[in-house]
């Protein structure tokens, strides 16, 4: 369906709440915070929304329409309409003003009728269109809209999830409802009620029952003149609820004669009033909105001298010329001092006012964002407020080297702290000029990822909102992603000058902004103790890397692309046919319909099948083919993702794979990794384990030493729970899981099967994240009653278990946040929301942070001793990479005893929990044997 034509007589309604709320779940699990705390998630999907029709459908006409917090005429006729839905989230209420704000400034007429509800207006204005000639799309995600479908009048449901738009005619509410006329909704809905509405309908019948009878009688009156046709339990309900279903026919039907006028004038999309959006974006923090809304800027063209590499005075790439916030400082109306550094007597001035500082802040200038293959262009340096150095250096490596090397002594100085923005960058960069940076570290972005870990840490961000300054942005300077992009090296100097000591100045100035948050927050102990001093343990391991045999990873390959092969040919002989097995559109109608597997097969919103993994996984006992497809995934990915990709990661120089380690993501405290993601090599499955065999030693005379962490998060429940029953289990190096079983089945230990213990398990670390009879039924594949059977089993026997986790939701409450054993705190600004969803997922938070963030501090504390350590005993051991609860390492064979001691007295002695943390550990010459 088109949504193209007709273009002068289009009009939009836009149905607001549904919209709002959509957004504002869109982000449920990551929402979006301003530095003032306010939760921007439904503003910010509101206005994508907008933005994607605007510019994708470019309307003529155009109108944004409300509900009116008053009683309808639905509730005049059935009290207890609507009765039951959920109190709308404290955030989404304080969100509405502002995305009215939002529809006002873009010039967008708003609608809204007392004593009638959004779709009432809707449906009233999209009929009376009609008759005028307009094609009227209906944009919003609620189904009930398909009852007012004509030739003329259409759904316009907005993407999700990266789906394209939905547009639905009257062929598609045929296909989705199985009815001939788009009205004949209404008596669908009729007979299946609305939960959501509190709309009764009739007991007992569900959505492809209401389709099925309405299909068969045409209307709820057709129904009932034939009500003897039908048999048993479904005509005994139908006929004692008559009159409900026939109350729930008129509550469901959108009336079209709410008495609004349709004036085609008042409904014109008028102009934004760009400067008002600009203000709004502003005030909501919405960056990139709001740049991508600025009015076109002239671009500034760079003069590049002939020593800065133009050759024969060819033009350079223009770059973009900045957008200023008339709110914010800037550059250009700050005072400041910043001085060029360019030669020897220039550097031996700085290095002697840097020597007798108790602290500067410092920030490298690259040609690119890998540590490992960038280049320095310069250094800059700032210890007093608006005053900062750019020390220039040499486009030649050795001579860039020599420089460098100069300040070789006070990057060394253990008596200097060193202040900068993700300074483990710098400290990477400068490592590939040998030069160390020692003594205390502060950087200002770990500092506000702990201050505030769900908002964003970036310079430019934390200067608008800790500084009220807006930072030269490095678009700005070298132009947008692409070919035309500059590097640092083309940029004139006194640009790279201003910009580079803007940076070292404006962190530095932060530092002592953001400094008393850290002892308001009650984080600087973790700050101090744990992650300030894991930034060189993470420098180190990402500059050593792993290594990868590639060899090995290249002959699986050709085992995987056979099995592969073997595997479709398999495959499509099951099907009996062949097919695109890649393709979910020619496979949904195999499984489902050829070959039968579910007859209640669900279907997309692109009304294809759906063979999702979770759906699969679900129908793995009820047919071979299915066990296979999800084997042929599987190993796909593996091929694509991990066997295939790994070696074209190995660094050139080095002949090792270097991931980079990311302190300021995962809320809970966490390490991610990226570049590659080391973290979530599959290792379930055969195939996933081969990966790490490939992963090996530095040489023959090194081996793999691999230590995990024995149910870390496990032995912490029980220590923060103190429950009885999991503490003896531990002290006693008890199977947890058995013990588990046994007591929830009520079996001797012995008796305990491997299926038994597999559940067991599985609600053990469930319960951690606060898991409920719906997901362990799902993960288990178990009926929602057995589920529901286990956990009232497991709380049964492990009752401070319950009264721990019921703790850390009052703590929540109270607080605002919970904590580790360490102080990191998780903040939980939803926890007292009356809605039940909003709530459930922070109450889930409030369990689980303490949980996984204690384990996160544990294992970040043995690293840092072990570290320390090895550097103290001048061992030649490496710690490589991190993984969860894992620390891998590269061990000299005749220092494997050593450091195998080091290693479990650190791991199993970083922090005191009441309980023995154990680990295992092993050595051999690869990671898949060591492990």
């Amino acid at each position: 369906m088109s949504a193209n034509n007709n273009q002068d007589k289009r009009l939009f309604l836009l149905d607001a709440y549904a919209l709002i709320y959509r957004s504002y779940f869109a982000f449920i699990k990551n929402p979006r915070y301003n530095s003032k705390g306010l939760n921007t998630s439904a503003m910010l999907g509101f206005t994508n929304t907008l933005e994607q029709l605007l510019n994708k459908e470019n309307p003529t006409h155009l109108a944004v329409v409300f509900d009116v917090h008053a009683p309808t005429f639905r509730h005049e006729m059935y009290e207890a309409y609507k009765a039951t839905r959920e109190e709308m989230p404290e955030d989404l209420r304080k969100a509405i003003p502002w995305v009215r704000k939002i529809i006002e400034a873009y010039h967008i007429p708003i609608l809204e009728k007392e004593g009638f509800e959004a779709d009432d207006v809707i449906g009233t204005l999209a009929k009376k269109a009609e008759k005028e000639g307009y094609q009227t799309y209906m944009m919003t995600p609620d189904k009930d809209y398909a009852q007012l479908v004509s030739e003329n009048i259409f759904m316009y449901k907005p993407g999700r999830g990266g789906n394209e738009v939905e547009i639905w005619g009257i062929p598609e509410v045929q296909e989705n409802f199985e009815v001939q006329t788009p009205d004949q909704v209404i008596d669908i809905l009729a007979l299946m009620g609305d939960t959501a509405d509190n709309i009764p309908g009739c007991p007992g019948v569900g959505p492809k029952t209401a389709m099925k009878l309405i299909s068969a009688y045409h209307s709820v009156d057709g129904l009932y003149e034939h009500i003897d046709e039908l048999k048993g339990k479904q005509k005994e309900n139908l006929v004692e609820h008559e009159a409900q279903v026939r109350l729930s026919r008129k509550l469901a039907e959108i009336i079209q004669d709410v008495p609004v006028e349709f004036d085609e004038s008042k409904l014109v999309m008028d102009e934004p009033n760009w400067q008002k959006l600009q203000e709004i974006f502003n005030e909501l923090e919405f960056r990139s909105l709001s740049q991508k809304l600025a009015p076109p800027q002239p671009q500034v063209q760079q003069q590049l001298s002939f020593e800065q590499g133009t050759l024969f005075g060819e033009a350079q790439p223009a770059a973009t010329a900045p957008t200023r916030r008339d709110d914010l400082a800037h550059i250009e109306n700050t005072p400041h001092e910043y001085y060029l550094v360019e030669n020897a007597m220039q550097r031996a001035s700085l290095r002697a006012e840097l020597s007798v500082q108790e602290e500067f802040c410092f920030d490298t200038e690259t040609t690119g964002l890998d540590t490992h293959t960038a280049e320095l262009v310069c250094l800059s340096f700032s210890f007093r407020k608006g005053e900062a150095y750019c020390v220039t250096l040499p486009e030649n490596r050795e001579e860039a080297l020599r420089v460098v090397q100069e300040f070789r002594l006070v990057f060394g100085d253990e008596n200097i702290r060193k202040v900068g923005q993700n300074i483990k960058y710098d400290i990477l960069m400068l490592k590939q000029y040998d030069v160390e940076v020692n003594g205390t570290l502060y950087d200002t972005m770990i500092a506000h990822y702990l201050i505030q870990p769900e908002l964003r840490h970036n310079l430019d961000y934390l200067c608008e909102t800790y500084l009220g300054y807006q930072k030269v942005e490095t678009v700005s300077l070298l132009g947008k992603k692409g070919k035309s992009q500059l590097t640092m090296r083309q940029v004139p100097l006194e640009q790279m000058k201003e910009y580079a000591c803007e940076d070292a100045d404006l962190t530095l100035q932060l530092k002592q902004v953001i400094d008393p948050e850290l002892d308001k927050t009650g984080v600087r102990p973790v700050f101090e103790e744990i992650e300030m001093p894991l930034i060189p343990v993470l420098a180190d391991m990402e500059a050593t890397g792993v290594s990868l045999n590639t060899r090995e990873l290249d002959a699986y390959a050709k085992v995987l692309r056979e099995q592969i092969v073997t595997l479709e040919q398999e495959i499509k002989e099951l099907a009996g046919e062949k097919f695109n097995l890649s393709s979910p559109k020619q496979l949904g109608p195999i499984l489902f319909e050829k070959l039968k597997i579910d007859t209640n097969a669900k279907k997309t919103k692109t009304k294809q099948y759906s063979t999702s993994e979770e759906v699969l996984a679900k129908l793995v006992d009820k047919h071979p083919i299915v066990g296979k497809i999800l084997e042929f995934r599987g190993l796909k990915k593996l091929l694509s993702t991990y066997v295939e990709a790994l070696p074209q990661l190995v660094d050139a120089k080095t002949g090792k794979i270097h991931t980079s380690y990311n302190q300021a993501i995962a809320a809970t405290g966490r390490l991610s990794s990226t570049n590659p993601n080391l973290q979530n090599i599959p290792i379930r499955d055969e195939n996933g384990r081969e990966i790490r065999k490939a992963f090996t030693a530095s040489d023959e005379n090194h081996l793999f030493l691999s230590a995990d962490y024995s149910q870390i998060e496990l032995r912490i429940m029980a220590a923060l729970s103190k429950d009885p029953h999991m503490l003896e289990a531990f002290r006693n190096n008890q199977d947890i899981h058995a013990i588990t079983a046994s007591k929830i089945y009520k079996v001797p230990l012995e008796e305990v099967t491997s299926d038994m213990r597999r559940k067991a398990k599985t609600a053990n670390f469930g319960i951690i994240y606060g898991i409920s009879a719906f997901g362990l039924s799902d993960r288990l594949n178990i009926s929602r009653s057995e589920a529901k059977e286990l956990i009232d089993g497991y709380f049964e026997n492990f009752s401070r278990v319950k009264q721990y986790m019921d703790e850390c939701i009052k703590v929540a409450r109270d607080h605002g946040y919970v904590e580790t054993i360490k102080g990191r705190r998780r903040y939980l600004n939803d926890i007292n929301s009356a809605n039940a969803v909003v709530r459930g997922v922070a109450e889930r938070n409030a369990i689980n942070a303490p949980i996984q963030g204690s384990a996160a501090d544990i294992i970040k504390l043995a690293m840092i001793n072990i570290w320390n350590e090895l550097r103290q005993r001048k061992l030649q051991a490496k710690m490589l990479l991190q993984v969860h609860d894992e620390l891998n390492f590269d061990v000299p064979k005749e220092e494997l005893d050593e450091v195998k001691q080091i290693v479990k007295e650190q791991m199993e002695g970083a922090v005191d929990i009441g309980l023995p943390l154990t680990i295992e550990m092993n050595a051999a010459p690869n990671w898949l044997e060591a492990h």
